[in-house]
Order: C-alpha cells, then structure tokens, then sequence
C-alpha cells in the first residue's frame, strides 16, 4: 500500500509553435487544446493506481464546479475515499507546450499551500502502508513528521532544486528514504549531486530526472552511480508531469521488487511513454503495459561508476 499526499487540479494545456510566443489576438491551434485534472498529486496517485499499486490518496478538493470534474476523476481511478477533504476553492494551471515537449507551467494553488490536513486522517491513512509519497505542497509539509512517527518511510520529489540548504525543500530532503528532483537548476552534475545528497542527508535512493538525457540513479547502498539513457517510444509531445510519471513508476516497480535498477529502466520507459501524448490522457499504462513494452524496447546501456 501506497500513500500519497498533494495536490489535484484542473489543467488547461495550450499548443504552441515555440518559444517566446509570438502576439496575436487570435489562434487556431494545430493540435487539441486539453483540459484535465492534474497536479502533482493526482498524477502520482493515478499513475500509481494505474499500474496496479494499492493506492491511499490524501488530497483537498473543492465543492465548486472545477472540483465536481475533480471528484468525477478521482472516483473514476478509485482514488475517493476518506483521505479526500474539502477545500475552498480548486486550484488550477495553464500549460504552454511546443512540438518538442518544452513546456511553461502557470499554476494557481489557491490556498492550498497554506491549507492544514488533519495529521489524524493522515495517520489512519498510514495504517499498513509501505511507503508515503509526501509531494512538496505546503499542506503537506507537517505529514512528513506523522509519516515518521508511524514508522513510514517517505518519497519526495523536490522538482528543480538548486541547493542542498534550500530553505523550503530542506525538511523533505531530509526526511525523504527516496529522493526525486530534476536536473534543470542543480549547482552541479547530476552525479555529484547525488553524492553530495548521500553526505548531507544519507538518502538511500537518489533519482534524478534529466529529460532527454534520461536519468541518474544513486543507490547509496554499495554507493552505486548509475545514468540511463531516455527512451520514448512515441516521439515527443509533450513533457507535463515526466517527472510524476518517472517518480510513479519507479515506486511501483521498487515497492513490488526491491531493485531499484529494474526500477529505474522501467520508470524511463513509462514517462517516456507518457511524453508522448499530447494531454497526458492517453499516456497511461497498466503493469502489463510496461512489462511488454520493456519486452519489445531496445535495452539500456547505462554507465555505472
């Protein structure tokens, strides 16, 4: 059993030509404008889900219209339950995305980052878990001490990070057993920054994404740096929530497995997958999925040192 903490909302994604957007008062879009729920929350949660991970799902959902479509996907993907609470109003995001899979991300969190979850309800979520994916969501942050108390090792992702001493990321950096980021502001390589994570917070697993340069890997644990190339299958449409997915599925295939290696492989293989799609929508995979489409990929060569 996995428990998420963070946020859902309701994205609107834009196709556009490139970056800067040029002005003009009105377009036409080559591609489909697409609305769905997201955040980072919802697409751990519903990633997870999707792949076959027993999911427990702690989020905040507004009663208004956006949050009827919200309570609409999360009851679809069985993630309704007792870990969804109310809110006052739902959060919401614009994506601009062009044909190579850059995106720009305009989110309004509403209150959410200064919202308070119950650490009761949290810790009954708790209750025969394996591990907590605590999403860095300011509601979240005080579940991150329920999650140790109850003895739940937590998996974080702080996004693009860029100091070890971050004042904001620093307390889920230091409670994570499993620690995700991406590569796009690090102060360093992606290599070193593992290792500069093990000395300061003994991290046991280390993921850092780095788009279409694949991923690193630190497995502290026999100290173990490994790189493995991307892979995407369908081309590349669009990047939103690569880094959800990569975190989702590397959970899943750790949790089931213990081996973090299989885990990387495949979790590249299923953002990769999913990047392909323009909305995010049709880039969902079950296990079964992801283990025939690793079946017929081409295999990694990665570089250990």
């Amino acid at each position: 059993m996995i428990v998420v903490a963070g946020v859902t909302n309701v994205e609107i994604s834009l196709p556009v030509d490139g970056f800067p957007v040029d002005y003009t008062p009105v377009r036409y879009p080559r591609w489909d404008v697409g609305v769905r729920v997201a955040g980072v929350g919802y697409g751990v949660a519903a990633a997870l889900g999707g792949l076959g991970s027993p999911v427990r799902f702690a989020t905040l959902v507004a009663p208004d219209p956006l949050g009827a479509a919200v309570t609409a996907a999360l009851t679809e993907r069985g993630l309704a339950g007792p870990g969804v609470l109310p809110t006052a109003e739902t959060s919401r995001s614009v994506v601009l995305h062009d044909p190579t899979g850059r995106r720009m991300v305009s989110t309004d969190l509403k209150d959410l980052p200064e919202a308070t979850y119950p650490p009761e309800t949290f810790a009954a979520l708790l209750d025969g878990a394996d591990l907590a994916v605590v999403t860095n969501i300011g509601f979240a942050r005080p579940l991150l001490r329920v999650a140790a108390d109850a003895g739940v090792p937590v998996a974080a992702d702080v996004q693009a990070i860029d100091s070890l001493d971050d004042p904001y990321n620093s307390v889920w950096m230091a409670a994570a057993s499993a620690l995700f980021c991406s590569h796009e502001r690090l102060p360093c390589p992606p290599e070193e920054w593992v290792c500069r994570v093990w000395d300061r917070y003994g991290t046991g697993l280390v993921v850092v994404g780095c788009g279409p340069a694949g991923a690193v890997l630190g497995v502290r644990a026999g100290e173990t740096v490994r790189r493995v190339p991307a892979v995407a299958p369908r081309g590349v449409r669009n990047t939103v929530g690569a880094g959800d997915a990569l975190a989702a599925a590397f959970l899943h295939v750790w949790v089931r497995t213990g081996d973090p290696h299989l885990a990387v492989e495949r979790a590249l293989l299923f953002a990769g997958y999913r990047v392909g799609a323009v909305t995010g929508e049709d880039g969902w995979l079950t296990d079964a999925d992801l283990v025939a489409l690793a079946a017929s990929a081409p295999s990694c060569s990665p570089s250990v040192r």
